[in-house]
């Protein structure tokens, strides 16, 4: 008996273009998402929910999600002011800033003015002349 080898070439595995190096993730639009919760709101009957989610495979829970999503969309939009939206503007922040900053030195002025009266009182109760300060400079 003789034993015929039988070669077999080396083969590289290389990928095959048709399939997907990494498995995407379904991606709905929001035209989508919408057509999808109307059929399901309309959907009457045993059974008619799960088979919309079959034909669009799509889980029960993703549904859930879109449901909650579309209610929050609609209770902030149920919930905004009328009128017109107040533009936010770019000095607001050194407006404020100036604003405190004026405020604490008009503080501190009045507490410069009551120091320089309590002065002319004393300076008054120990005898010390006084200049006169002309009535339009106060």
């Amino acid at each position: 008996m003789t034993e015929s080898k039988i070669t077999v070439p080396f083969v590289t595995s290389s990928p095959d273009p048709e399939v997907a190096s990494k498995a995407q993730r379904r991606k709905f639009s929001a035209a989508d998402k919408r057509r999808i919760l109307e059929e399901v709101d309309r959907a009457t009957g045993h059974g008619a929910i799960g088979a919309i989610l079959r034909r669009e495979r799509v889980y029960s829970s993703t549904l859930h999600q879109w449901r909650k999503e579309r209610d929050a969309a609609v209770d902030k939009a149920f919930s905004q002011k009328r009128g017109p939206r107040p533009e936010r503007n770019p000095l607001a922040g050194e407006n404020e800033k100036l604003r405190r900053q004026n405020q604490r030195l008009q503080e501190e002025l009045e507490k410069a003015h009551i120091v320089i009266d309590v002065q002319k009182k004393v300076a008054r109760l120990l005898g010390y002349p006084l200049a006169e300060v002309p009535s339009g400079e106060k």
